[in-house]
């Protein structure tokens, strides 16, 4: 990988040397089908590319990017250069320029099993073969020679040779001549949003039209694919009514019609991602396709997608940040349009409590990591890119841009980026184009914000202080802000603070809220004076900020009686997430945490929020559990889990929600019992529907505890004999509680590359179980031994899944803690990405280790 790597020096030495006219990419992707190469070496497609470029000092030299098997032939200007001089494997070398320049790549480039280039998968259900690539950030070098960098903008056009009977898809539109795809030329973009997808997938159309208030229509097609082995599952009228529906909302307030053309969106296999927002042509993972029933969360995630990558074509397509460093400008902004337009123009009504409590979670722990960083991150180079595409860059940005809308008012955000979409289309910014639209349309100086909130890194918690006068009303309310030590900014924060008192009925509501601007260690809320005395105060009502609640002794007493009493639904979510907080913080015992669980979870509404519940309560009984609690905690989880699904309403989705929790915590004879009766139907609970992915969920866990053995699982392969059904069974085979097992899984993801992807993802997924800490103990030491090379040798990606997937977090006892620090101690000099992986990991470890001495303080009491 280092020698694929690209600094921000380099870039900003060639985009100041560069500029690009123009790329004809021609691939033959024929070789896609019939027998391989061979003899161990990769299967290759031909790639020829020609750039025109100028630039700005003739007779200097820059390079070209590509990484690939081989190259036939380069030509610069005319003049023929030996591959074996000027291409090292990565690079290609461009001395003498011109002022003008054409360059002509004649290359053959690899497939990929690893989601990185141009992917290729071979459906084992009726043996079709796709292809879709992808390239964020910097993975179309592995499909075409290019300037990899995202400040050197050009339009594309492309033409596609493959086989009979497939289609071909580009970002422009398309169509077939004489065997040849050819595609539209493109508007100036960067080379990571270009895209191809191409095979027999199985595609439905719609279109979209918006007439402006000029008179003026705009018509876009609108495209929609997936696998035909997913067809019979494939919901593409609810796809076509979100994307409607998104394109009128940003319609609405970006002021700036659309401009790619066609609106694609394909469903491919082992996607690495989420989506991609390649312009005109959206990539997306198949799993937002549904093969069995789902809760309202799932197709409100999907929905937050779609709408995610939309945004992009605006934030990010249209307008570029001119290196990595500035990667919030696009996703930053993106995630918080996928919370917005879910509520401003679907029916995901309460998208902002699944923020809330989903989303800002993963900033919440990324902003706490040893690895933390401002919004505006250093990205040294392409590998540090890579890693930060972390819940700072994405969610937390996104809770930051909430607050800026609450400082500057809606009205000022949302002219601001229209202002910065008219004044920078097809351009390249930096942060301070931002601050210089947002600091027209507010009247505010925006630098001092800038400087507290997206320029320097950790998080602020806030706790109320309430004094009460003689008669037991509020004498003084205060919000305490406190900063960690290792990032001690204290930030303005503009929030809502509530008042909460039980109803005579016993309902938890609020009867007082003021806005307050908290700037300092101690702000006093003076329009609270005189307030009926609280039960609960909620300091981050409404979730205007961004930081971590905590509570005073009367409000935590209050929840800990009265929680499910609370009747607004994000204030609810909001206290489960800050009593989540406090259990990762250990300052409340993991087994309190359950027990709140245990007592209220039922009665929870929100249907995102319980499942968010039960991963909060597995992960606080797996790794903040005192050891000694753990069995006990999972009794206690199950039985609660089985009355919760045996009431629930039947064919509900919490009846749902409750059956999968079931079968993750199910561990005891009689719970495995009872799910081995409900796959093969002598145990029915009345309106669940065991269907194929509920089977293999069932699956897992009796996998896990010795229950079905590879027999049982092979007949379940049978049975669904589908890509999906493929993964699920190497993850099951990997859970098998045997030393054999677990040293056939080791080998598969750690001495051999022939799993693709989304295979070594499901072994891994398996290889980990919670019940089998000590059959995996010996392979913690092999992975201290094992990950410089491995990151060495493979893909960035997969390099990044085996490090992060078989960290062993499961060996949670101090000596894993000192063999971490002794692997860091002696690797100082190793890859910084590398680094980071292990010190984040080693955090997540060492939480845990003092999450477990809170709770086992907590064992006399």
């Amino acid at each position: 990988m280092p020698g694929e790597n690209l600094s921000r020096d380099e870039a900003r030495e060639r985009a100041a040397l560069l500029s690009v006219d123009g790329y004809d990419v021609s691939l033959d992707l024929r070789s896609a089908v019939g027998d391989g190469d061979g003899g161990g070496q990769p299967r290759t497609f031909r790639s020829v590319t020609t750039i025109r470029f100028r630039c700005s000092e003739p007779g200097a030299a820059s390079f070209a990017d590509l990484i690939a098997p081989s190259v036939t032939a380069v030509s610069l200007n005319g003049r023929d250069l030996d591959p074996g001089e000027v291409f090292d494997g990565s690079r290609i070398t461009l001395e003498d320029l011109a002022a003008e320049n054409e360059l002509v790549v004649d290359a053959q480039c690899a497939y990929s099993r690893t989601g990185e280039g141009m992917h290729r998968f071979v459906d084992p259900e009726d043996g079709e073969v796709y292809l879709y690539t992808q390239y964020e950030p910097a993975d179309a070098r592995r499909v075409f020679a290019n300037f990899e960098q995202p400040d050197l903008k050009a339009p594309y056009r492309f033409e596609v040779r493959a086989p009979e009977g497939w289609t071909v898809w580009s970002n422009g539109a398309g169509e077939r001549a004489d065997g040849v795809w050819r595609f539209e030329e493109t508007k100036p973009i960067p080379t990571y949003i270009t895209c191809v997808v191409a095979g027999p997938y199985h595609y439905v159309t719609d279109s979209y039209t918006r007439t402006f208030e000029d008179g003026t229509k705009l018509e876009i097609p609108l495209g929609a694919m997936c696998r035909k082995g997913l067809a019979p599952h494939f919901d593409a009228d609810d796809v076509f009514l979100i994307t409607k529906q998104g394109l009128d909302f940003f319609h609405d307030h970006f002021d700036y019609p659309y401009p790619f053309g066609k609106y694609d969106q394909a469903f491919v296999p082992e996607y690495n991602l989420g989506a991609m927002e390649n312009p005109g042509l959206v990539t997306f993972r198949e799993e937002f396709i549904f093969r069995g029933k789902v809760t309202q969360a799932s197709y409100e995630g999907r929905a937050n997608v779609i709408l995610h990558e939309m945004a992009h074509m605006w934030f990010g397509d249209l307008v570029t940040m001119e290196w990595w460093d500035d990667l919030w400008l696009k996703e930053s902004f993106a995630d918080f349009m996928g919370a917005f337009g879910c509520v401003g123009a679907t029916r995901f009504k309460d998208a902002w409590i699944t923020f809330a409590n989903r989303r800002k979670a993963w900033a919440y722990r990324a902003d706490q990591l040893p690895s933390t960083h401002p919004i505006t991150a250093d990205i040294r180079d392409l590998e540090d890119a890579k890693l930060n595409f972390d819940g700072i860059t994405y969610a937390k940005g996104a809770s930051v841009l909430k607050q800026l809308v609450a400082y500057v008012g809606q009205d000022a955000f949302l002219e601001g980026a229209r202002r910065y979409f008219k004044r920078h289309a097809y351009g390249n910014t930096r942060l301070g184009d931002l601050l210089a639209v947002l600091g027209e349309t507010s009247g505010r100086d925006m630098s001092a914000w800038a400087g507290s909130w997206l320029q320097t890194a950790g998080v602020n918690a806030l706790t109320p202080q309430v004094l009460l006068d003689a008669q037991g009303r509020v004498a003084e309310l205060a919000v305490l802000q406190e900063a960690p030590e290792s990032h001690p900014a204290e930030r303005p924060h503009r929030v809502a603070v509530g008042l909460y008192r039980r109803t005579p009925e016993g309902a938890l509501e609020r009867y007082a809220r003021v806005e307050a601007d908290v700037e300092g260690p101690r702000t006093v809320v003076a329009d609270l004076a005189g307030a009926e005395a609280p039960e609960l105060v909620l300091v981050n009502d409404d979730d205007l900020t961004y930081c971590k609640i905590r509570f005073d002794d009367t409000s935590l007493a209050t929840l800990k009686e009265h929680l499910g009493a609370l009747t607004d639904p994000l204030a609810r979510a909001l206290c489960w997430s800050a009593l989540w907080n406090l259990t990762r913080d250990a300052l409340l015992p993991a087994r309190d945490f359950v027990d709140l669980v245990l007592r209220f979870a039922g009665r929870e509404s929100v249907i995102g929020v319980l499942q968010m519940l039960h991963t909060w309560a597995n992960s606080a009984l797996v790794h903040y559990a005192a050891p000694e609690w753990r069995e006990t905690g999972g009794e206690l989880l199950a039985e609660c889990a089985l009355r919760e699904l045996r009431a629930a309403g039947a064919g509900s989705e919490h009846q749902l929600a409750w059956a999968r929790f079931f079968a993750s915590v199910a561990c005891a004879e009689p719970d495995l019992k009872l799910l081995r009766e409900l796959l093969d139907g002598t145990s029915a609970v009345e309106g669940l529907e065991v269907d194929q992915e509920l089977r293999w969920a069932f699956l897992e866990p009796l996998a896990a505890h010795g229950v079905a053995d590879e027999s049982v699982l092979a007949a379940e392969l049978a049975r669904d004999d589908t890509a999906s059904g493929k993964r699920h069974q190497v993850r099951c085979l990997a859970a098998r509680p045997s030393a054999a097992v677990k040293a056939q899984a080791w080998a598969q993801v750690v001495e051999s590359d022939a799993l693709s992807n989304a295979l070594v993802e499901a072994t891994i997924a398996g290889f980990g179980q919670p019940s089998q800490r000590e059959l995996t103990a010996p392979y913690a030491e092999k992975y201290f031994a094992a990950i410089e090379r491995l990151w060495r040798e493979r893909s960035i990606q997969i390099g990044m899944d085996v490090v992060q997937g078989l960290f062993p977090a499961l060996q949670d006892r101090p000596e894993t803690l000192r063999a971490t620090d002794a692997w860091l101690d002696a690797h100082r000099d190793t890859a910084p990405a590398l680094r980071r992986l292990v010190l984040e990991a080693r955090d997540d470890l060492a939480r845990a280790l003092r999450a477990q001495e809170c709770d086992a303080a907590a064992a006399g009491r």
